[in-house]
């Protein structure tokens, strides 16, 4: 047993599915960047009784006991969560949360188990494989679906991103996306998604979007995010309200655009929207200026951050 483990997992970026139906034989597929900036960063140490302090502490409190259990560990720990990734706005908090405490107790109490273990016991990549993909890898990930003996979708492409780059967040703290009962009820209502868009979207993100990474071409790649944005945000429309679930996030997006902005979309059920600029002056440039222009939306936040090219890091303290 260790005295004190500290881990840090990054928020992520959920840029959109390729196959949402499995047409092609693989249900969903999906592309995401692991952030530098957001994290959930916690600790756990021994105590006489659990106790849980910090941010997400309800949240974290239900999980360390639901995995103590399932690992059949004491849950007499002090867990104290310094951060946390703002829960239910795209940007995985909570299976960052579950690998995060995982992560934690499997050094705690030296289980050796994997991250794909971890996450099979919290029923984390159901659909989507980037939160454990970027909390494994960091970067640019790609995982391949669920296939007929998927467990945890596999990653089948992982890319640094340039430290230059910038994702420029646009953050509604006034709505929530779908989750919970809401989002497997709203997946239920979804028309099936054409065969023929999820090749287009397949060849798009294998032989555009992916190159565009490596040979560091930020407007190619932002336009096949954008690309694969629109076809999902499109058919998503029918269930959040739009292309955009917020439709403040929606109008700061589209002037983004209008500035030069690339990668356009909104992470996973939002309301969260993203985009991207080649360098972090140009950044700064712009929050200050959309502080300005749209003061109005007293709910509207505005956040610039790098990529974190390493995954989750998991640290022992004597």
């Amino acid at each position: 047993m260790n005295k004190k483990v500290t881990v840090i997992a990054p928020a992520r970026l959920h840029m959109g599915f390729i196959d949402l139906s499995g047409s092609l034989g693989r249900n969903f597929g999906s592309i995401g960047v692991a952030l530098k900036e957001i994290a959930t960063r916690l600790s756990v140490s021994h105590s006489n009784q659990l106790q849980v302090t910090g941010a997400s502490a309800k949240r974290a409190e239900k999980c360390i006991q639901f995995l103590a259990q399932k690992l059949n560990v004491s849950n007499q720990l002090h867990l104290d969560i310094e951060t946390a990734i703002p829960e239910h706005v795209g940007l995985g908090s909570g299976t960052q949360m579950a690998l995060a405490i995982g992560s934690a107790l499997n050094t705690f109490y030296q289980l050796d188990l994997s991250i794909r273990e971890i996450a099979g016991l919290t029923d984390r990549g159901m659909r989507s494989g980037i939160g454990i993909g970027v909390f494994e890898q960091g970067g640019l990930v790609v995982d391949g679906g669920r296939g007929a003996l998927t467990k945890t979708p596999p990653v089948i492409s992982h890319l640094d991103i340039p430290q230059d780059w910038r994702f420029i967040l646009v953050f509604d703290e006034n709505d929530q996306g779908l989750h919970g009962v809401q989002e497997i009820n709203a997946f239920k209502e979804l028309a099936v998604f054409p065969a023929e868009e999820a090749a287009r979207l397949c060849y798009l993100l294998l032989l555009q979007g992916l190159p565009a990474v490596a040979e560091q071409n930020i407007n190619l790649f932002g336009d096949v995010i954008t690309q694969i944005q629109c076809s999902a945000g499109e058919h998503f429309a029918s269930v959040q309200g739009g292309i955009f679930s917020s439709a403040e996030v929606a109008e700061v997006m589209q002037w983004l655009k209008l500035q030069g902005c690339v990668a356009i979309g909104q992470t996973s059920w939002g309301p969260t929207g993203f985009c991207a600029v080649d360098n972090k002056q140009k950044a700064n440039q712009l929050l200050a200026e959309m502080e300005q222009r749209f003061s109005h939306f007293k709910h509207l936040k505005f956040v610039a951050t790098s990529a974190r090219n390493c995954g989750g890091s998991v640290v022992i303290n004597d």
